[in-house]
């Protein structure tokens, strides 16, 4: 299930376009206004980036840690703000700079500014720009990883059938790409194409194709002159994809180069099920943390071990953090996915680009939307933090209270104690700890819990001997409670008192036992994309893709689980456009 395709653009969309008139006016208002995209100096190109590049490519590469995305930005359909981003200033990249990044991916779509003809000239005034935020990114000391962005799926990716258009077109935005920055500082590196892919192609066929991509991009940048002659250039495997197949076919392309000056990049969003919560893939468990530490073993053993440096030029997960939607992936098991994947990383000495969209940094305000999210990234870059099995502790309202175990997860760190806020908890009397198991009594839930209203009633901390401390929310709950409802296939919701709970996932199955839903090959349906909670408003939503997809008059049993354990059961039938649902 790991190897499940996700189209790329459809991961890198914002949460919305803008009405086209107002984009258009924005975009035309931003270009001719001065003091939008004016150099800090108020003149017409910024101070030039004063970084001591390495000679050889692994220091280079390895200068470049930590790295982030622009992303949803430059290569946004068809303009810089459309996927509602706004233009990008230099105050963006000095407060980049100034968060610990020494590095920028500048992920760039030149389609919808490139004649669709021969000789495929790139609009002047968009060069233009792309080489003023390189430039500000340069002033600010950054190096930029500059490409061909989403291209990749919108015509390259037809290479079969119009090979020699594809082909004449790729090469015409890397000859006017290459003669705009030849004389670049070396800060500059150019990635050749991204997450390439080819439709209607046998799986020789696609390696051929990157191959003559890739070596048609290093000819053409090399004979360029100037800058470009010992620029690091960043060849990708087919998608980005860090399977074993693919790397080998990348390092024979790169060994037929005969070039020091190449570094390899492949992407990595971790295990498919976790990272958008589907077939159960609800925790960062053995399975999810040991695809990450096969993949990082072999971006080390296929290029790091053999002196080629390696970028990630994108990780993260697929579908979170995103603030325009429920948390797909429960909160803890996040920041263990990002505290382990920067531990591999440093281990595999791979540079790493954080990719980010839209929900990361706030692009209006310039602030991080989770200060607390980024400072676990930020942390992982250079040590390790401790965790634990889970950052809940679910208290039900009816009933003693007991006391609960979790497993503290060290990582090489030493347990401290427990805080809440300024005030430690008592050894012995508050918890006490068996190896890595952790015991909070039933005295200590008693008074954290205090009035047990439903939620979290306190949060107390797990601290280390090094990191960040591990935050655990106490909560009280009860079962959660669905109504009958009905509706249709285009609007349908389920009353849910939550009671305190959080939903898990949902599996959804036929009276026969097959799988009911749009990703039949599972029973556990993926999170916002068939179901997604409205806690504010009391619902569970069905969504119409879910709905769509049910057998007529076939009647669906829903099983929500919930993060305390608890499972509800649900009827749901549709009938026609109709659809109505019932408590078991």
């Amino acid at each position: 299930m790991k190897d499940i395709a996700h189209p790329a653009h459809h991961r890198s969309r914002g949460p919305g376009r803008l009405p086209a008139l107002l984009l258009a006016l924005l975009v035309t208002l931003g270009l001719s206004a001065g003091s939008a995209f004016a150099a800090p100096d108020g003149h017409g190109k910024p101070s030039r980036s004063t970084v001591r590049v390495p000679a050889g490519a692994t220091d280079a590469v390895a200068a470049m840690q930590p790295s982030w995305n622009l992303g949803n930005t430059l290569d946004a359909i068809p303009d810089e703000t459309s996927w509602g981003n706004p233009p990008v200033t230099k105050a963006l990249f000095d407060t980049i700079r100034a968060q610990g990044f020494r590095s920028v991916r500048i992920p760039v779509t030149w389609t919808d500014h490139q004649s669709a003809t021969a000789p495929y000239t790139i609009d002047a005034t968009f060069m233009a720009r792309v080489k003023q935020v390189v430039d500000w990114a340069l002033a600010d000391g950054l190096y930029v990883v500059l490409n061909v962005h989403h291209d990749s799926w919108q015509w390259i990716a037809n290479m079969a059938g119009d090979h020699d258009k594809v082909l004449a077109r790729f090469d015409a935005i890397w000859t006017q790409v290459s003669a705009a920055f030849r004389d670049e500082p070396r800060t500059v590196l150019f990635e050749s194409v991204n997450e390439p892919q080819f439709n209607n192609a046998t799986d020789a066929q696609k390696s051929q194709f990157l191959n003559e991509l890739n070596t048609s991009f290093h000819t053409i940048v090399r004979s360029s002159g100037g800058g470009n002659a010992n620029r690091l250039l960043v060849l990708p495997t087919l998608g980005c994809t860090p399977s074993q197949d693919l790397m080998d076919k990348l390092s024979s392309t790169m060994s037929a180069l005969h070039d020091g000056n190449l570094v390899a990049t492949v992407h990595y969003y971790g295990w498919y099920p976790f990272s958008v919560n589907i077939a159960g893939g609800t925790r960062f468990d053995a399975a999810s943390q040991q695809d990450m530490t096969d993949a990082f073993a072999r971006m080390h053993d296929t290029f790091a071990a053999k002196g080629i440096p390696v970028y990630l030029g994108e990780y993260g997960l697929l579908s979170w953090p995103d603030h325009t939607h429920p948390d797909a992936v429960e909160r803890g098991e996040g920041l263990k996915y990002f505290e382990q994947l920067g531990y591999q990383a440093r281990t595999a000495g791979v540079t790493t680009a954080l990719w980010d969209p839209f929900s990361l940094l706030n692009r209006a305000t310039l602030q991080w939307r989770d200060p607390a999210l980024f400072a676990w990234i930020k942390s992982s870059w250079t040590g390790r933090s401790g965790t634990a099995s889970s950052d809940q502790v679910f208290v039900r309202k009816s009933g003693s209270i007991t006391a609960q175990t979790l497993t503290l997860n060290p990582n090489g760190t030493t347990f401290r104690g427990l805080w809440q806020g300024s005030t430690p908890l008592v050894a012995g009397r508050d918890y006490t700890l068996s190896g890595n198991q952790l015991t909070l009594t039933a005295g200590a839930l008693t008074r954290l819990t205090g009035n047990r209203a439903y939620g979290v009633n306190a949060t107390i901390q797990a601290r280390f001997s090094r990191g960040l401390p591990w935050q655990i929310n106490v909560i009280t709950y009860d079962t959660p409670v669905l109504s009958d409802a009905s509706g249709t296939t285009g609007s349908f919701a389920i009353p849910t008192q939550f009671r305190g709970d959080v939903l898990a996932t949902m599996e959804a199955k036929y009276a026969d036992g097959s799988n009911a839903g749009q990703a039949d090959w599972t029973p556990y349906q993926e999170f916002n994309r068939a179901f997604s909670p409205d806690y504010p408003d009391g619902k569970i939503i069905l969504t119409s893709d879910f709905l769509g997809a049910l057998r007529d008059s076939a009647q669906v049993t829903l099983t929500f689980h919930f993060w305390s354990g608890a499972t509800v059961t649900y009827h749901v039938t549709k009938s026609g456009s109709s659809v109505t649902g019932t408590t078991s």
